[in-house]
């Protein structure tokens, strides 16, 4: 635990160094998204959650790839709670631009992900087998190594349960780290 928790506290103290390399190849990608989320104040209303956090390694400027863990509730008073989940490969790729300053910019991007995921119903209705999702996203950099995403995203299911197939359009709200990957596999080696 305490490996995780200095991992975390280094993900963050760099995340204020500035770094101009941020989608070029060895960057690393940390940060997740929030789908959903709506708190119902009024009887009757639900509570919706979905929380995916991402991690990336640029393999080629302007190419990440990496995986993703998703977890989702809904919920309302008297009807149950819902519940999906999901964990797999996801690749992104970010239009060129020809701004120089990536700092308070904003680039165009399209994610993909293919993975294992589900979505179980107290009713007993469910989908489980194979998730694949695509969309495309708009990162908003508020310094050079921290970006604000939207995500418009298809995300579908096949597999087996009580409904062969699962589909759904979400709009992600989230942000992301960007970390030159020399730093990280340095601190890597400290914390082992």
């Amino acid at each position: 635990m305490k490996k995780v928790l200095l991992f975390a506290l280094f993900v963050f103290a760099v995340g204020a160094i500035q770094s101009k390399a941020q989608l070029q190849k060895g960057s690393v990608l940390i940060g997740g998204d929030l789908a959903g989320f709506d708190l119902g104040l009024n009887e009757g209303s639900t509570f919706n959650m979905s929380l995916t956090p991402k991690v990336a390694w640029f393999v080629r400027d302007n190419i990440a790839l990496g995986g993703y863990v998703d977890f989702g509730l809904a919920s309302a008073k008297g009807a149950g709670t819902n519940v999906s989940y999901g964990v797999g490969g996801l690749g992104r790729y970010y239009f060129p631009t020809a701004d120089v300053n990536v700092a308070r910019s904003t680039r165009f991007l399209m994610e993909a992900n293919v993975g294992i995921q589900g979505v179980n119903t107290p009713g007993g209705n469910n989908t489980n087998g194979l998730g694949l999702g695509f969309g495309p996203g708009l990162a908003y950099f508020v310094t050079d190594n921290i970006a604000l995403e939207s995500l418009l995203k298809y995300n579908g299911i096949l597999g087996f349960g009580s409904n062969a197939t699962s589909s759904r359009l979400s709009l992600n709200l989230g942000f992301q780290i960007y970390l030159p990957g020399s730093k990280v596999k340095s601190e890597i080696e400290k914390i082992k």
